[in-house]
This record gives C-alpha cells, structure tokens and sequence, in this order.
C-alpha cells in the first residue's frame, strides 16, 4: 500500500511539474454571501464612485438618511461616535443624504465638507438620495418593504443584521446613542 501511495504522490508531482504548474491553493476564507437587501451599487458622497453594498455583508449596518440642514442634524455626532465605539465589533453606520424634506440643498461635495468638518464624519456616506416615494432608490424601497416604515422625515435609522435582515427602526426623533437604539445594536453584535 505505501508504494501504491508514492507511485500515485509521485504521478501527480510529475503531472504539475512537467507543466509549470503549481498545485491548487487551499480555498480562501469564506466570504458571507452578499443577501438581497445589499445587492445595490450606490456612489460614494466624496468622489461620486460607485460602491457596492454587498462589501458590508456580514457587518450590523445601521442606515440613515441625512439632511444638513434640520433640526436632527446634531445626530451627525452620535452616529460618528457609534461607528467610532463599533466598528471594530462588526457594526457599520451608512448616511443616505436627501432633499426628500427640503433640508438638503447642497451638492455632493457641500454635503461631504460640511459632515466632515461640522462633524468628523468618517462612516460610509453616499450620494444625496432618494428615500421614499414613487421614486425611492430600490434600496430604500426594500427597507420599507422589510420594516412596513419609509422614512417619515431625516434621520429615521434602520438596523440591518448581519444577514442582511432589518431587525428594527427607529424614527428621527430616536438619538442613535439612545439606550433603545444601543441596546438593539449590541444584541446583534452578540450573534
């Protein structure tokens, strides 16, 4: 039986080498599969490049739509600092800027001088968008369509599981560093 073993090692060894070629790399880690509710390509606020939505599956997402120039805006604040406190466990926050309320006047560009250097905001921010209505990015759509909630003004959170599930939604009046908002947050981090 050994010699049968090295007869066979020694086929495959000779196989490969007569050709150049090395033998198979193990597979590579897993990657989570990307669910549905990602399978979107949405440009970035800073320079307008498409980003695919799927490079934060397997991560808690927490998404908001944002406005410059209302009354929650200060929640730029509390948003930067739980992506700040989370990231490193797995959470994400992604600002959707939209002039669905009129509060929302500026360019790309503005929007992203005006978050960075009003408020530090380093989480993924995208271009302004649509969030509701006839004409809401499909995106949006499915929020609405797995929550039961479109956005009723800026600032309403949706809380996304690693599977790509909304789990929860909090309207604009909820602060993103509320006990109800942090609480729902760490118990996805915890599966």
């Amino acid at each position: 039986m050994t010699k049968l073993f090295f007869a066979a090692l020694a086929a495959v060894t000779l196989s490969f080498g007569a050709t150049g070629q090395t033998a198979p790399a193990a597979p590579a880690a897993a990657t989570p599969a990307c669910p549905a509710l990602l399978q979107h390509t949405v440009p970035r606020l800073q320079d307008e490049k498409p980003q695919p939505l799927c490079q934060y599956a397997g991560r808690v997402l927490l998404v908001v739509n944002t406005a410059s120039f209302c009354g929650y805006t200060p929640q730029y604040g509390a948003l930067e600092a739980l992506h700040a406190r989370y990231k490193d466990r797995g959470l994400a926050v992604l600002g959707f800027p939209s002039n669905d309320f009129a509060q929302e006047k500026g360019s790309n560009r503005e929007i992203a001088d005006f978050c960075e250097s009003t408020f530090g905001v380093k989480f993924p921010m995208f271009v302004k968008t649509t969030v509701r209505g006839p004409d809401a990015h499909p995106f949006y759509r499915q929020l609405a369509g797995q929550s039961g909630q479109a956005p009723a003004w800026n600032f309403h959170k949706y809380l996304i599981s690693r599977d790509g599930k909304v789990v929860a939604n909090f309207p604009s009046a909820t602060a993103p560093d509320s006990p109800a908002v942090v609480r729902a947050i760490e118990a996805q981090l915890a599966r």
